[in-house]
C-alpha cells in the first residue's frame, strides 16, 4: 500500500534560499547610493560642490537650488498617461477593468512612471489578494530602493526577486521592523528578523507559476544593460551644479557689491567721528556724514566719487546658456526651463521644438505599456490558475503625448470617417478625436440608450399600425364577436 505524505512548508530558509537572499541584498545595496543621488537631484536636496575660490567661508552655508532635473522628469512623465487596459480583439474587458480598479492602477501608474524615469527602473509585483477567494489579484508598484530583480538576458525574464522594506501593517511585528519577501518561480516567501539572528519564515505562498511574479519597468535600456538608466544623467547633474554655483555667485555679489562703493579724497578724520570723537560704524558713515562734508582748512571741497556697481548680466547670460544646454539634454523647449527671448516663438515653432519630447514620450509609452501588459497577464494567471491564451493579446491605452489642437483632431477624424476608412460608430473614431476613456464610455452608453429608444419607438409604431389595419385572414388572429351570440 502506498502512503502519500503531504509536503509541509519549511519554517526556516534553506541554504540555497539564504545564499539567494544574500546575493540579491548585495545587489540592492550596491545601487542604493546611486539611486539616492538621483532622488536628491530630483528633490533639490543635492550638495553642490564648492570650488573654494569665489565664495567666502561666511556664505558657504547658503544653499541655492535650481529645479531643472525635476522639471525635465515631470515634463516627460506628464505626457505618459495610462487610461485603460483592454483586450486587443475588442472583446468585453470587464474582467480587466475589475483588476485595474481594485488596484487603482490608473492612479498608481503615474507613481510608477515617475520612479522609472528618476531611478531608471520600477518594479510591478503581482500576488494573490487578501480578501478571500473572490478577491482580485494584487498588483503593487515597488521602488528600486526596496526591491531588486535577478534577470536572465537569454530568456528575457526574471529568475528571482527580493523586496526588503518596513513590515506591512497586516503582519504582527515590532515597531519599525524590517521584512523580506523573496520571489521565486514556485513560491513567494515572507520573512521577519529572527530573535536568534537571521530571518524567520512567516508565510510561504506556493503559487507554482513557473515564473517570478515580478515585472521590471525599465527606462533607457541597452542590450548590455537591461536594468535601465535614469533620465537624470551625469550631464544633467553637472549642468545643474554649474547653474547652482552661478546662482550662488549672484548671491555673493549681491551681498558684497549690491550697494555701490564710494571713495572720498581730502576728507578730515572728523568726518568719520561723532561729536564726542567716537568713531562711527561703516554703515553710519556710508549713509550719513559723507553726504554732507565741510571744506578743509584751505577751503577746498573734498572729492567724492563712486565705483560702478556690480552688473549681474554676465551671470544671467551664463545661466541662460546652461538652460539651453539642459533643454537639449531633456529634449525640452527652452522656455520650459525659463529661457526666453525678446521675440516670442510662434505656435508652430513651439510645436516644432516639442517634437523630440513627443518622440521620447512615445518610446517610453511603448516600453512601459509592455510592462503593464505583462503584469496584467500574471494577474490573470494567478486568478485563474492557468496562463491566459497566447492568442488573446492585452493592450494598454495611453493618451496622445502630442499637443494637437482639438479642431485638428476633429478635422482629421471627420475626413477618415467620410472616406470610409473608419466607421462613424467605431470606438477608434472616438479615440482619434481625442476623447478620454471615461468620455468614450459615456458616449457608448449614450449610443446604447439612443438605439434602444429608437428601436422601442419603431416597435410601438408598428404595433399601432397593425392595430389600425384589418386583421382578417392573419394567422394566429381570432376575431371576437361583441354581439353576445358567441364566438
Amino acid at each position: 500500500m502506498t502512503i502519500s505524505i503531504p509536503e509541509l512548508p519549511l519554517v526556516n530558509l534553506s541554504d540555497d534560499e539564504h545564499a539567494l537572499i544574500q546575493m540579491l541584498r548585495g545587489d540592492m545595496l550596491r545601487d542604493r547610493w546611486s539611486l539616492l543621488l538621483r532622488d536628491a537631484y530630483f528633490n533639490g536636496e543635492q550638495l553642490v560642490r564648492d570650488l573654494g575660490i569665489s565664495i567666502p567661508p561666511q556664505l558657504r552655508g547658503l544653499h541655492t537650488i535650481i529645479g531643472w532635473p525635476r522639471v525635465g522628469v515631470e515634463s516627460l512623465e506628464e505626457r505618459i498617461d495610462l487610461e485603460a487596459v483592454r483586450w486587443a480583439d475588442g472583446a468585453d474587458s470587464a474582467e480587466l477593468d475589475e483588476i485595474v480598479e481594485a488596484n487603482e492602477l490608473i492612479e498608481e501608474s503615474s507613481l510608477a512612471h515617475t520612479d522609472a524615469l528618476i531611478y531608471g527602473r520600477e518594479y510591478l509585483a503581482v500576488g494573490s489578494g487578501d480578501c478571500g477567494e473572490d478577491c482580485p489579484p494584487l498588483i503593487t508598484v515597488e521602488s528600486p530602493l526596496d526591491m531588486t530583480l535577478m534577470w536572465d538576458a537569454r530568456l528575457r525574464m526574471g529568475t528571482a526577486a527580493l523586496r526588503e522594506c518596513a513590515a506591512d501593517s497586516y503582519i504582527e511585528s515590532g515597531p519599525e521592523e524590517r521584512m523580506l519577501v523573496l520571489y521565486t518561480p514556485d513560491q513567494t516567501i515572507t520573512c521577519l528578523p529572527s530573535p536568534s539572528g537571521g530571518w524567520e519564515v512567516i508565510e510561504r505562498d506556493m503559487h507554482r507559476l513557473g515564473v517570478v511574479p515580478v515585472v521590471r519597468m525599465a527606462n533607457r535600456q541597452r542590450t548590455a544593460d537591461r536594468v535601465g538608466r535614469s533620465e537624470i544623467t551625469p550631464e544633467v547633474m553637472s549642468i545643474t551644479d554649474a547653474a547652482c554655483r552661478r546662482l550662488m555667485g549672484i548671491e555673493v555679489a549681491a551681498e558684497f557689491f549690491g550697494a555701490p562703493q564710494r571713495y572720498l579724497l581730502g576728507v578730515s578724520e572728523s568726518a568719520f567721528q561723532d561729536a564726542d570723537g567716537t568713531a562711527k560704524s561703516a554703515w553710519e558713515t556710508y549713509i550719513g556724514r559723507m553726504l554732507a562734508l565741510e571744506r578743509d582748512e584751505d577751503g577746498n571741497v573734498p572729492t567724492v566719487g563712486q565705483f560702478s556697481a556690480h552688473d549681474p548680466t554676465g551671470m544671467t547670460k551664463i545661466i541662460d546658456l546652461y538652460a539651453r544646454i539642459m533643454s537639449a539634454q531633456f529634449g525640452l523647449p527652452p522656455h520650459m526651463l525659463g529661457y526666453t527671448t525678446d521675440n516670442p516663438a510662434s505656435a508652430d515653432a513651439i510645436r516644432s521644438t516639442e517634437a523630440k519630447l513627443v518622440k521620447r514620450s512615445e518610446r517610453r509609452i511603448r516600453r512601459f505599456g509592455s510592462a503593464w501588459q505583462q503584469a496584467m497577464r500574471l494577474a490573470l494567471w494567478i486568478r485563474d490558475g492557468e496562463p491566459p491564451e497566447k492568442t488573446r493579446r492585452i493592450e494598454t491605452v495611453f493618451r496622445n503625448p502630442a499637443t494637437p489642437t482639438v479642431a485638428a483632431q476633429a478635422d482629421a477624424t471627420v475626413k477618415l470617417v467620410q472616406a470610409g476608412i473608419v466607421p462613424a460608430d467605431s470606438d477608434v473614431a472616438l479615440e482619434m478625436a481625442g476623447l478620454s476613456e471615461n468620455q468614450r464610455q459615456r458616449v457608448r452608453a449614450d449610443r446604447r440608450r439612443t438605439s434602444a429608444a429608437a428601436t422601442g419607438g419603431g416597435l410601438l409604431d408598428r404595433l399601432a399600425a397593425m392595430g389600425d389595419a384589418p386583421t382578417a385572414g392573419l394567422p394566429g388572429v381570432v376575431e371576437v364577436d361583441g354581439g353576445g351570440d358567441g364566438l
